[in-house]
């Protein structure tokens, strides 16, 4: 049971009623993070704007190698929505990717798989936003709505 009320989004009003509408229609649902961090309306419209903003399977391997049993359980589901096959859900998990851009340990290495100044700071505030959204999840104890994840490595 979250320790935050979870915001219903049927009896949501005015922007934070906008906000969890746009999730359901990119997420095919409102996830129970987002129900959390609605308490807050500049909340969930900072975490959506940016998550659509980056190509959603770049963005899914990056979020998938922070290890959290909810972020996994999510990014599986959202990852299979972005056309994942399994082996690929299986590697983003361990922290591994064919994908230069994803595979690249620091900026230098994100250079040379020629990205540039924008994407880097896509890149860097998409980890950023997943750190927060694992925060808010682990401090709130969020219920996973996704189907479970057995965590492959140590957390």
């Amino acid at each position: 049971m979250s320790r935050i009320s979870l915001i219903d989004p049927s009896s949501a009003m005015g922007i934070t009623a906008e906000q969890l509408t746009r999730i359901s229609g990119a997420f095919g649902m409102v996830p129970d993070m987002f129900k959390v961090a609605a308490n807050s309306p500049a909340a969930p419209s900072s975490i959506l704007g940016h998550l659509l903003r980056l190509v959603l399977k770049v963005g899914e391997q990056i979020a998938d190698r922070n290890n959290y049993t909810y972020c996994l359980a999510t990014h599986k589901g959202v990852g299979r929505k972005a056309g994942f096959s399994s082996i690929e859900i299986v590697e983003a998990q361990a922290g591994r990717s064919t994908d230069p851009r994803i595979a690249a340990p620091d900026v230098d290495a994100l250079r040379v798989a020629g990205l540039g100044d924008e994407e880097v700071v896509e890149i860097i505030t998409h980890v950023a936003l997943n750190l927060f959204i694992d925060y808010l999840n682990v401090a709130q104890d969020v219920p996973v709505d996704f189907p479970g994840v057995k965590l492959t490595r140590a957390a």
